[in-house]
């Protein structure tokens, strides 16, 4: 889940600082704040794409930062809250926040809620940069980037090789034939494209599948074309 920036608003270090190890072994950056005062000036000066929130802080506390939050952006939050804070955490809940983590807790199940929350982001919610970046399960691609990964590890494609998983990956489940994707790419009518196509379809696979004889995300629908499974 690489370039995504995830907001961590703790006024303990410690807490703030352990987060960010764990996120960051996930390929995510971190931007810290202390409270909430800090929080919104950090949501004003670069995009955020997830917020991790104490609800206990100085000067202003994750409720009433939620709140103000919620007028103007709609990017998820997870809230951090000990046992004795039963009411607020439903009450943030309430007003906007997503989920939540109780403290002390689980380093896995933190990133895991972290990452449910990002794809959900992504495919349903308002990320302006959810049509520029599609995840198939782990296979993902950043047009703006012009990059793919495989489970967040950077491919090295050429730029036929990009342009016919760019073209695959943004019709999942759609069936391209050889001709279709040969004129799409290579910008000119197809003729006896198949070899052409068929060699690169391979190289492809060798780089984006653990068994490229047994292909996960590119299939062959045989007499018809090649698809990216969704």
């Amino acid at each position: 889940m690489n370039d995504f920036n995830v907001l961590v608003v703790d006024d303990e270090k410690e807490i703030r600082d352990a987060i960010e190890i764990y996120l960051k072994n996930e390929g995510i950056t971190v931007v810290q704040a202390r409270d909430g005062i800090e929080a919104l000036e950090k949501l004003d000066e670069q995009p955020i794409h997830l917020i991790v929130m104490d609800i206990m802080m100085p000067k202003l506390d994750g409720i009433s930062t939620t709140f103000k939050i919620r007028e103007q952006k709609n990017i998820p939050i997870i809230i951090l809250s000990a046992k004795s804070e039963d009411t607020d955490k439903v009450l943030g809940l309430q007003i906007g926040a997503d989920d939540y983590v109780t403290k002390p807790f689980n380093p896995l199940e933190l990133i895991a809620r972290v990452k449910s929350q990002l794809r959900r982001y992504i495919t349903l919610g308002t990320y302006e940069g959810k049509r520029n970046f599609i995840d198939l399960n782990g296979l993902t691609l950043d047009k703006e980037a012009k990059e793919v990964a495989i489970n967040g590890d950077s491919v090295k494609l050429t730029p036929i090789e990009y342009k016919i998983v760019e073209l695959l990956m943004s019709y999942p489940g759609r069936v391209f034939s050889i001709n279709d994707i040969y004129e799409r790419v290579w910008k000119e009518p197809s003729y006896n494209a198949e070899n052409t196509v068929a060699v690169h379809i391979r190289k492809i696979r060798e780089k984006i599948e653990i068994d490229p004889k047994n292909p996960r995300y590119l299939k062959v629908v045989w007499g018809i074309g090649y698809k990216m499974e969704k």
